[in-house]
């Protein structure tokens, strides 16, 4: 009894004799090609199947890279911007490219779970799977990939945990997870570990941040529930160059040397971060955003370097650093924000001009704002602080 898969196999020799231009490509790689497209199909304005036509070569597919008799790369979709992907499903026969070693998928409208099978691609290098309405949990399996350098499963609507096995595929450098229903720990990373990039914002995490590797330089945990101390962690990775902490639960004191690293960007707000910012030098960092905490007490003139500062709604004391004001009029800040506050005065003349270009807010602190600037609408429209919140101004 001739079983279906014994059925394509003959028929796909069967085009390998018919014809010539197709004789390049081996038989279950074939057959592989054909149920992948049959799970799938393009969205209304997307032609990317239109050439997919096995009569003749697979190879010249768009899409599908060939190395002699087998694919080993699978880019499904068009990948302009603006172009619709595609729809269906993504067929575990993928498993069955034995020399794949890159597969991504266009942001579409996919749904269902990531093939367990994908983990048969033992080569594989690359996977992006991002933007479309992939479900389930991220398949354990998959940490046999010992050759994986890139995983990027962003923004779909993944659940269940992070496996903790895959922080120990050996190869891997980029784990971008964000925007899913990701839920549990962050997995705890070996410092061998080759991780450059590990971005799972907007899921529903939790705990303590892991141990991480040294070598990571892009670290982004926002809008999740992680909860306690940072300074055991963030000061040991000496190679950051953008971290994101925002929209947490983080508490105890912001560590000095956080400052000190070469950052493009520091993003701690919306978090229950408390005490004092103590910069150990000027900060070169062109953004720096410690809003909506707890923070508290003066406001260290080492900040006034800062391109773009927010400080807003925490409870900073005492008065502004005359230096804070000698930059907003050479228009050496971008933006300023210190709304909501406790802060005293500026040593700022009322006469001063502020750029045009530059956003400085003071309102609702415990002083009468030097210069009138607008403020952001979400600031409210009291300018100063009631004076029983405000010690200074009791008689």
């Amino acid at each position: 009894m001739v079983t279906r898969l014994s059925f394509l196999l003959i028929l796909a020799l069967f085009f390998l004799v018919r014809s010539p231009a197709a004789a390049v490509l081996d038989p279950v790689d074939f057959v592989a090609l054909q149920s992948i497209r049959k799970s799938l199909s393009d969205l209304p304005g997307s032609d990317f199947f239109s050439q997919w036509d096995f009569t003749g070569d697979p190879c010249s597919f768009p899409g599908v890279f060939c190395a002699g008799d087998q694919v080993v790369a699978l880019a499904l979709g068009d990948p302009r911007a603006g172009t619709p992907g595609l729809t269906g499903r993504l067929d575990p026969a993928i498993g069955r490219l034995s020399a794949l070693s890159e597969l991504s998928l266009v942001p579409g409208r996919v749904i269902g779970q990531i093939p367990d099978s994908i983990s048969l691609c033992s080569s594989l290098r690359f996977l992006a799977l991002s933007g479309n309405f992939l479900s389930g949990p991220i398949p354990p399996s998959f940490a046999s990939l010992r050759h994986l350098r890139t995983i990027d499963f962003s923004f779909n609507i993944l659940s269940g945990k992070i496996p903790p096995s895959i922080s120990s595929l050996p190869a891997l450098s980029n784990l971008v997870l964000c925007h899913n229903h990701l839920s549990g720990k962050i997995p705890s990373f070996p410092l061998s570990s080759p991780l450059l990039r590990l971005d799972v914002k907007h899921n529903n995490l939790s705990g303590e941040l892991p141990a991480l590797p040294l070598s990571i330089r892009y670290l982004a945990v926002s809008s999740n529930g992680l909860s306690g101390r940072i300074d055991g962690v963030i000061p040991q990775l000496t190679d950051l160059a953008y971290l994101d902490l925002s929209m947490n639960i983080f508490t105890g004191p912001i560590p000095a040397t956080i400052f000190s690293l070469p950052l493009s960007s520091l993003r701690l707000q919306r978090n229950k971060f408390a005490g004092a910012v103590v910069p150990p030098t000027d900060v070169k960092i062109p953004e720096v955003d410690l809003s909506y905490n707890r923070l508290s007490g003066a406001v260290s003139p080492f900040l006034a370097a800062v391109g773009r500062l927010y400080l807003n709604n925490n409870r900073f004391t005492g008065e502004l650093p005359a230096r804070f004001a000698e930059r907003l009029e050479a228009a050496g800040m971008e933006v300023l924000y210190l709304q909501h506050n406790f802060l005293s005065g500026m040593q700022m003349s009322p006469a001063a001009e502020i750029p045009m270009t530059t956003s400085l807010c003071l309102q609702y602190n415990c002083m009468v704002p030097p210069v009138d600037a607008p403020c952001p609408l979400k600031a409210g429209m009291q300018k100063t602080r009631p004076v029983n919140q405000c010690p200074e101004w009791r008689v």
